[in-house]
Parts: structure tokens; sequence; C-alpha cells
């Protein structure tokens, strides 16, 4: 495999210096880079990076990869269009395990983080439980849904699972036995995503009806509705402290392709936006507090662009963009100053980029490690 390392430090605000090494194994690989800067006005400076791969990897996946979880600081599970689950190395480059059951197109992974088990979901309309220390068939089925299912979040004592679907419905398992213990509807409810606040008893859910809704798990019940937007919800995260949410939008050429913070907690009002992609965000995270000296966002875009806002203002401090790349669907924080990147690209080109983030001080440097992983035809 290749790893291509990109280091960005800004010690003045005029002043950027770019470093790039590739280390490469057994493949060789060409790769074209460019990099160019851009003041903001308000005193931001934007470094874009453009990197093109032209090697065909040792496939973990034969078809389009979708979405990407963290197991644990060192492994991740992934899935896609060849309907496998793939637990994955990403520090080393190696397949773990893979798991085959579905029938139909993986859209959901939720891992039990430091553990060893995780959910996926499918076009299939089930949903399944792994668990990487048992064989490769899995321990738990959930089947109850009528159409693809779309949201997957577990509880953070493990012992339920909520499921979202195109069918309109919500549904609670009980981890243990396999069995549905509520069910809830509404209509046009297509849910795009789950999200389970820690420490409570919430659900964050995310619509294609371009609504954002918290669930109350004790009777599967919605608890709030915030402003309807006015583009679909994509993706929606709950901050660490489970106090704030973010969710994100579709949308074509800045129309849309926004993301939103919201307070959880007494107001439950909009706090702040983050806008500057061109087409719609899939995926937008939290960053771990451990890396940044001030709170900041990640936001993954289908323009081929990672971006990494200030929390409390909303301005844009680092833009990725990776030339050449497909839409990016799926952004996972990975350890404390990684992300792991889904580039859902054509056949050709499945990568899974892992993009590090290392600061003494938050607004003086920054290092982006880009690897072009094993997930390639």
């Amino acid at each position: 495999m290749l790893l291509l390392r990109c280091h960005l430090k800004r010690a003045l605000p005029q002043k950027v210096s770019c470093r790039f090494c590739a280390v490469m194994g057994k493949l060789q690989s060409k790769f074209k880079h460019s990099t160019y800067k851009y003041s903001r006005p308000d005193g931001f400076i934007e470094e874009k990076i453009q990197t093109k791969a032209f090697q065909e990897y040792s496939p973990a996946h034969v078809d389009t990869v979708s979405v990407v979880a963290a197991l644990n600081s060192d492994l991740c599970v992934s899935g896609g269009k060849d309907k496998t689950a793939v637990a994955y190395n990403w520090r080393t480059g190696n397949v773990v395990k893979r798991f085959k059951g579905h029938e139909r197109e993986i859209t959901k992974i939720a891992c039990i983080y430091k553990s060893s088990q995780f959910f996926s979901a499918s076009r299939d309309k089930m949903v399944m439980m792994w668990d990487l220390q048992s064989s490769s068939q899995p321990r738990q089925q959930f089947s109850g849904h009528t159409m693809v299912v779309t949201g997957l979040t577990v509880s953070p004592d493990s012992s339920q699972l909520c499921t979202g679907s195109r069918d309109n419905t919500l549904l609670l398992w009980d981890v243990g036995t396999g069995q549905c213990a509520e069910r809830a509807s509404v209509s046009r409810n297509l849910v795009t995503h789950l999200c389970w606040v820690p420490r409570e008893h919430y659900i964050l859910q995310t619509s294609e009806d371009k609504t954002i809704r918290l669930w109350d798990s004790r009777g599967l019940q919605v608890a709030h509705t915030f402003p309807t937007q006015q583009h679909i919800q994509t993706y929606c995260e709950v901050s660490e402290d489970g106090h704030k949410c973010v969710s994100c939008s579709s949308g074509f050429e800045g129309e849309g392709c926004e993301a939103t913070l919201w307070d959880l907690r007494q107001t439950r009002s909009r706090i702040c936006e983050y806008r500057g992609h061109f087409q719609t965000v899939a995926s937008c995270i939290f960053l771990p507090r451990a890396l940044a000296s001030m709170p900041a966002i990640a936001t993954s875009s289908h323009d081929c662009k990672v971006k990494i806002w200030n929390q409390d203002t909303g301005a844009c401090l680092f833009t990725l963009s990776l030339d050449g790349s497909g839409p990016l669907t799926s952004l996972a924080v990975a350890d404390s100053v990684s992300l792991l990147c889904i580039d859902q690209a054509s056949p050709k080109y499945k990568f899974l980029y892992t993009v590090k983030l290392k600061s003494s001080t938050f607004r003086k440097l920054r290092s982006w490690h880009l690897v072009p992983s094993l997930h390639g035809k």
C-alpha cells in the first residue's frame, strides 16, 4: 500500500509550508499533487491540497464502499455494494476479517466501541450483529422493516438497538434476544441517519422530509422536533457531552450543502451554521477535544472535500480537497488524532483515506496523512 503524508504548518497568518512524502511498499504508484492557498476576510487561510493516485490496490472490497465506522483505535469496519462487512486495520493496511450474510448493499455500520461487536444494516431490509472474536456468521439477526434500512444506532449500555428505514418507521430492539420491543411510524419520515445521545434515553434522527427529530427511547415517542430545514437532512451526530448536535444537508452548487449546530439541552435552538461546500454534505462529526484547543467540527461532501470548522464561529479553518476522488460519503473518528474518510469513487478506485491531525496548538500546526488503503479493485 502507499502512505501519502502532507504536513501543513502555519506559524504565521501568511506563511504556510507544505511537505509531501510518499512511503511505498511493494506496489509502485504515480502521484500528481498541487497546493494553493487563499486568505479569507476573517483572517483564516484555507490550504487546499489536490492529489491523484494512479494505482490499483489489493481489494478489501470488490465494489463501491459506502460506509465506515471505528471499532477501536486500530480497527475500522466498512461496508458497501459487495454485501460484505470488512474489519480492517487502518494502521497496517491489513484485512482482519470479512463478514458475509447480507443479500444486498450494506448501508450503515454501528460499532460497540472498544469491543469486538458491531451491527450492519442493508438494502435487504435486515440488520445483523457480528462478533470479531467468533465465526463469520451473524451472531444475531433483526428483521422487521419493509424497505431498506437507512438508520442504525446502539444504546450507550449496548443493550438496545434502534433502526430506521425508508418505510417511515423506527424499531427498537433488545440486543440480547433479537426481539422488537417498540415500533413507531411517522408519515413521510424517510430516515437518513440515527444517533444515540450519550448517557441518555434519547435518539437523534434525520430525515428526507427535511426534519430533525429527537426520540425518547422509553416508549419510542417523539420528544422534540427541530425547525424544518430547506433541504434533506443527510446525517447527524451528538457531541460527547450530549449538549449539542450537528446535522448536515443535501444541496447543489452551494445551495443547501451546509452543516448546522443545535443546542440539545434547554432551548434546542440553532447555534451556528457551516457553509462552504458546493455539493451535498454527507457526513459531519465533532473532532476529539484532545486534538483541538478550540471546539471543532469536520464535514465531508460530494464535492470531494473535507472541511474543518471552528465550532463556535462557523469559520472554515482548513479545506482538504481530494482532486479526482469521488463523493466523500462517510467520515469517522478513528482515534484522538485520526479521521477515516470513504471515497465513493468509480469502480476502479475505492479508497479509505486516513486523515491524521496533529497539533501543538490548534491554530498553528496540522499534519494530514492520506492513506489510499487496500479498499480497491
